[in-house]
């Protein structure tokens, strides 16, 4: 008992170790497109001009993203870059040796990241919604670039020149005798080829993009997840009434 209550205590301990690191501010909540084929299929597009320079998606296909309504030769004359071929996996060209030396570590594969990131904070669709919209300039960094939801980041605000540069605005607080400070807000200190808005959209439909790349069957499986509990409370009734049937003559 003694053995199980110390074990318990560790792992609390773990696991708000845990959460302390994540840091950052409270995460934004996404938008809810999964089912929005144009999202999905612009949501791919940014994916694979922005992100897939660095960021491999090694358990995806090309060919899938006909399931989201991008015929085979749509990607091959959009969305294939170099000499990848339409059933190949989705691997970024980044050298691992380059990619350390410029960013002090390998860029993670983001397959899963969708559903990896979860936490206390809100799904992982909630932090990559609130982490692509919250970076900042930060001369005191490597790259330039600190953002809210993962202080001191090694990856630079590849999307900048659509969200344009923003400044973010604390409060003062006082807090236990000591002065914190809170996020207030953004000052847009140069504006992006996006507005505000037209951003926020585009992110919504890149989370959506990475949803769908973490699980393709996500909505399927709640489909027929919905009709199989629907046949099970039908079935429960006619259970019932034959149960009832068969032990009505027992006393």
């Amino acid at each position: 008992m003694k053995k199980l209550i110390l074990t318990l205590i560790a792992a609390l301990g773990i696991a708000a170790g845990a959460q302390a690191a994540e840091g950052g501010i409270a995460w934004d909540k996404a938008p809810n497109k999964t089912n929005d084929l144009a999202a999905l299929q612009n949501g791919a597009k940014l994916f694979v001009n922005y992100c897939l320079n660095c960021h491999s998606a090694a358990f995806m296909r090309y060919n899938r993203l006909q399931d989201i309504g991008i015929s085979e030769q749509q990607i091959k004359d959009n969305l294939l870059f170099t000499t990848e071929k339409v059933g190949e996996t989705m691997k970024a060209n980044l050298d691992p040796v380059q990619a350390k030396a410029w960013f002090g570590g390998i860029p993670p594969d983001l397959t899963l990241v969708a559903r990896s990131r979860a936490g206390h904070g809100g799904t992982g669709a909630d932090y990559l919604y609130t982490y692509l919209r919250t970076f900042y300039r930060d001369d005191t960094k490597a790259t330039g670039w600190n953002n809210l939801a993962f202080p001191s980041v090694g990856m630079p605000h590849v999307l900048w020149e659509l969200q344009g540069d923003r400044r973010p605005v604390f409060d003062k607080v006082e807090s236990h005798g000591h002065a914190t400070e809170v996020f207030k807000g953004w000052e847009q200190v140069s504006p992006g080829t996006m507005t505000p808005l037209q951003f926020d959209q585009a992110m919504g439909d890149l989370v959506a993009y990475m949803q769908w790349m973490a699980e393709p069957a996500q909505n399927t499986r709640i489909r027929v997840g919905v009709w199989v509990m629907l046949f099970l409370v039908m079935a429960l009734v006619f259970v019932w009434r034959l149960n009832a049937s068969y032990w009505k003559d027992v006393k």
